[in-house]
């Protein structure tokens, strides 16, 4: 396939390892020709790289099977028991293959598992997740006249900064490309 047909979720083989491309960014300098930057993480767990392609290289693909399936529990060392909503085959993913996936699933959350030859190889999240806050110190009369951040701490154990009016046990929504707050979530 193109260089230019590359998006996120989609696997690479380079220099004969599998790769799982995570964020892309199309740039046209100013000088030069347009060029696409991929950052992705290798599957055998050697880490994340970046790499620079032409749109016109040919790029080596791998097909992906993407299962729906549902967090179950943490395991407590940084990874996760997952169960596939078809069969009910659980699978234990561990923390190098979720990297912070954890930070925003709660338990019997569904995501979608990505395999590679029957071995899973990522997770996909959705764009924005909805999380409780557990822990946030109480906000400050007339603080709603400026645009001040204070922190909190999620149900899942994830850091971000809300509004002064966000208060503890309150649902929010976060986005999981920075774990930004984006919105309060009425129930």
């Amino acid at each position: 396939m193109k260089a230019n047909e590359i998006r996120p979720g989609m696997a690479v083989n380079l220099s004969g390892k599998l790769y799982v491309v995570t964020k892309i960014a199309h740039t046209k300098p100013g000088k030069g020709p347009a060029y696409i930057q991929a950052k992705m993480r290798a599957v055998d767990g050697s880490g994340m790289t970046e790499k620079r392609f032409n749109g016109s290289d040919t790029v080596d693909g791998a097909t992906l099977d993407r299962r729906e399936m549902e967090f179950l529990y943490d395991n407590g060392d940084g990874g996760g028991t997952f169960m596939d909503m078809e069969d009910y085959d659980q699978v234990e993913l561990n923390k190098d293959l979720l990297d912070d996936a954890l930070l925003y699933m709660a338990p019997n959350t569904s995501c979608t598992v990505l395999f590679h030859e029957g071995n899973p190889v990522s997770i996909e999240l959705p764009s924005a997740v909805v999380v409780t806050v557990a822990d946030t110190p109480p906000g400050i009369k007339g603080a709603t006249a400026t645009n001040q951040l204070k922190e909190a701490v999620c149900d899942t154990g994830l850091k971000t900064r809300v509004p002064p009016f966000i208060g503890n046990g309150e649902k929010i929504k976060v986005s999981t490309d920075d774990g930004s707050y984006m919105s309060r979530v009425n129930e």
